[in-house]
């Protein structure tokens, strides 16, 4: 899988005809490559931790505690895109070596790995996070050190920092987009919020809220919280079958879907009699929740498994035979995926690992092979991407049913704030 723009340097052309004659004549591989790897001395000057033959990056997602549901997708896509970075050869003449830390679905945890990963390690990179609350966290962190992250999660928005590359999408590339379909194709006035209890969903609803009332003319009906991990939704489903509401919106997040949808479907709340938009639900969380407790529900991201092009049929191939045939692809694996590859893109641009160089080499950048199809980074360091709503399928899989122009990230939206 080709993973460079038209603007990628010779080099990587060179070393990749290199290893192609040392698989037929293994002598030459030592001296000849060799000689491509620039010295570690020009292309690191911040004392991060790179060799002559490796570079260290982190990896920091929760794989244990109730958002190891949505994460471990994350955790596997990182790895399969590194391990494809290192059979081409790695970056500048360097393999890529992970050290992994696991926050425990706990935010303390989070910054503390985070400054390990910086202050012990010595990391050139993190690839990591899932909740905004983990992100938010670990951010002093990453400023303070200078450290860089790739952030995979669809999110808020209201955010913007030099540290920081955002691979999902903000709230205007799926909130504002999502609930505009959702009023055009289903006439829908009324509105039921319901989210988990942290910032990510009570600020989504927020923004969701003052484009339901001043945009759409709308209302909302019921506004609802509970703690992450909540497996009780009885009270929360009586008030929305007393409301009545056209759309429920929901950005539960982690387990706690696999008990509210199934409470949903048992409550004879479905799809024949009930509109529901998700924010927070992809093929990750559908195989806990099971497809039989979402069909027909829609949920709005950049990217489903079933998105039909070459880039994304070559991606679920790779990611099905490095994880198993059973295994499925959500929104926010796809934007992990991401990470390494826009990541190797900066650095060979800038011709070294230091932070302030990948930062600066960053914006502008193109990745056509994206398995959603296209990315561009923006200076605001989010990507440029499509809104696609997806219809939830029996199977666990979504059958896109609407698909947007690109979106112009935009993370602070007039009047949303």
């Amino acid at each position: 899988m080709s993973h460079r723009s038209v603007s990628d340097k010779p080099s990587f052309q060179r070393r990749k005809v290199l290893l192609g004659l040392a698989a037929s004549a293994a002598l030459a591989l030592p001296a000849m490559g060799f000689a491509q790897s620039p010295a570690t001395a020009k292309i690191n000057t911040t004392k991060l931790a790179v060799t002559d033959t490796e570079v260290t990056v982190g990896q920091l997602h929760s794989a244990t505690g109730t958002m190891a549901i949505s994460e471990t997708g994350s955790i596997q896509a990182e790895r399969l895109a590194i391990d494809q970075i290192n059979s081409m050869g790695g970056i500048l003449g360097r393999k890529i070596k992970i050290i992994q830390e696991d926050g425990a679905s706990d935010w303390p945890t989070f910054a503390e790995k985070a400054r390990k990963l910086l202050e012990s390690d010595h990391v050139a990179a993190v690839f990591g996070c899932w909740t905004s609350a983990s992100r938010k966290a670990v951010l002093p962190v990453f400023e303070k050190d200078n450290g860089l992250l790739y952030y995979p999660t669809f999110y808020e928005g209201l955010e913007q920092s030099k540290n920081v590359f955002y691979t999902g999408q903000e709230a205007t590339q799926q909130v504002l987009a999502g609930l505009n379909w959702v009023a055009k194709e289903k006439k829908a006035k009324t509105f039921f919020l319901v989210g988990s209890d942290y910032i990510w969903p009570r600020t989504s609803n927020k923004i969701a809220r003052k484009h339901i009332e001043n945009v759409l003319k709308g209302s909302v009906v019921g506004e609802e919280y509970y703690p992450l991990g909540n497996t009780q939704f009885g009270s929360l489903i009586n008030k929305i079958k007393l409301k009545k509401p056209d759309v429920i919106f929901a950005d539960v997040v982690g387990g706690s879907n696999v008990a509210f949808y199934k409470q949903l479907k048992a409550a004879g709340v479905t799809a024949k009699t009930q509109n529901l938009l998700t924010i927070s639900v992809t093929e990750d969380e559908m195989l806990g929740i099971g497809g039989e407790n979402v069909e027909g529900f829609y949920s709005s991201m950049k990217y489903f498994q079933s998105l039909d092009n070459p880039n994304n049929k070559k991606f679920v191939a790779e990611f099905k035979a490095k994880f198993g045939p059973n295994a499925v692809i959500g929104d926010v694996t796809q934007a992990a995926y991401l990470g390494p590859w826009l990541w190797k893109a900066a650095v060979e641009k800038a011709g070294s690992f230091d932070v302030d160089k990948v930062v600066a080499a960053s914006p502008g950048f193109e990745l056509k092979s994206a398995p959603e199809g296209y990315v561009k980074v923006h200076a605001n360091h989010h990507l440029w991407s499509k809104t696609r709503i997806g219809e939830a399928q029996k199977d666990g899989q979504f059958k896109v049913i609407y698909e947007s122009n690109l979106i112009e990230p935009n993370p602070f939206p007039k009047g949303y704030q």
